[in-house]
C-alpha cells in the first residue's frame, strides 16, 4: 500500500478505498507518521462518510484502509485547506504541495 499511495501523489492520479465499511474516491494529498502511525490526508470526492457528507477534507489511519485502488483519474494539485495551516508530521512521506519534501 506504501507503494501506490506515493505513487496515486506523485502522478496525482484519484484514488479508491473502503475505510470503515464505507467506500471512498479521493485526491491523496499528504501521507506520513503522525502519532507514530502511517496516515493519509486526503480529499473525498466520491463515495460514502460516516458523517453523511461525501465531500471533503478527511484523515485516515493507513492500517484501517482496504482495497486500495489507483484509478486511471487525475486531479489537478493541491487544494487550499480549510484553516490555510497543514498538518505537523512526523515524517513526511510524499505530498502534492510539497514535492521535495518527499522520501
Amino acid at each position: 500500500m506504501d507503494e501506490q499511495l506515493r505513487r496515486a501523489i506523485v502522478e496525482r492520479r484519484l484514488i479508491a478505498f473502503s475505510l470503515d465499511g464505507r467506500e471512498r474516491v479521493a485526491e491523496p494529498h499528504d501521507y506520513g507518521i503522525v502519532d507514530g502511525e502511517p496516515r493519509l490526508f486526503f480529499y473525498q470526492v466520491g463515495g460514502a462518510s460516516r458523517s453523511g457528507r461525501p465531500l471533503g477534507w478527511r484523515w485516515a489511519v493507513v492500517a484501517r484502509i482496504s482495497g486500495l485502488r489507483l484509478l486511471d483519474d487525475h486531479f489537478p494539485g493541491p487544494r487550499a485547506t480549510p484553516s490555510g495551516r497543514h498538518q505537523r508530521w512526523e515524517k513526511l512521506l510524499a505530498s502534492v504541495s510539497r514535492p521535495e519534501a518527499v522520501s
